[in-house]
């Protein structure tokens, strides 16, 4: 009954994978699985094929066929998946199928099952792979971000940038009053320019005192003079 059912089973493959299907021996063969993946702008790798290599023992399907996972000759590289490599989990991943299908014809069923899981494999791996793209776009965008932050405002750093603004106040207030006596004297053809200067100023510059002297003898040449021109309206 075994070979009976493997012939009926090989009629059906032949009719469903008419180019894809390749005899070894009478009761060897292997099918070409292409596998269906999306891939990534400008990924332009070419999707993997595999080969699922079946044998019938006698009493099969009441016992299992004996598998195999082979790469087809030539066959390009891919990024997310080696056949060698895959090859081993690929195999375990169809043992629950071969289980659950004992007694019925069941290749069919393993087919896609491979194309399946084999497709989840390069798809959890892209999906990885995208995912430490992602973590070093970000990585690179919070570096660029922090050139656009300054230092956080606290108790400890305010003082120090105060203090330091202030200065940097006074000397641009200094250096502006300084180019303004400088223009002055430009204006005055090289003679001397009265510059008035704030109480704040003459008290910086230690000239208080001296003004009030100078001023109070200004005063009295002022009154000694005008004393002379009424003599001598007299």
């Amino acid at each position: 009954m075994g070979r009976e059912e493997q012939a009926e089973e090989r009629e059906v493959l032949d009719s469903i994978f008419p180019d894809e299907i390749q005899d070894i021996s009478e009761h060897e063969f292997r099918i070409s699985v292409l596998l269906d993946i999306t891939s990534d702008d400008g990924d332009d790798a070419e999707p993997p094929t595999i080969l699922l290599q079946v044998k019938y023992p006698d009493a099969y399907p009441d016992e299992p066929p004996v598998l195999d996972i082979l790469a087809p000759p030539n066959a390009p590289t891919h990024s997310f998946f080696s056949v060698n490599g895959d090859r081993q989990l690929l195999l375990e991943s169809l043992t629950e199928a071969v289980q659950e299908n004992i007694g019925m014809q069941m290749i069919f069923t393993l087919h896609s099952t491979l194309k399946e899981n084999a497709e989840q494999i390069i798809g959890e791996r892209q999906e990885a792979a995208r995912n430490v793209q992602e973590q070093k776009l970000l990585a690179i965008e919070a570096e660029e971000n922090k050139k656009f932050h300054g230092t956080p405002v606290t108790v400890e750093t305010f003082g120090p940038w105060r203090d330091q603004f202030m200065r940097e106040m006074e000397e641009e207030k200094m250096k502006a009053e300084e180019d303004e006596a400088a223009a002055e004297k430009k204006r005055n053809r090289g003679k001397e320019a009265v510059v008035l200067l704030t109480g704040r100023q003459l008290w910086e510059r230690g000239l208080a005192g001296k003004v009030e002297e100078e001023e109070d003898d200004d005063e009295d040449e002022r009154k000694a003079v005008m004393e002379g021109v009424e003599k001598m309206k007299v």
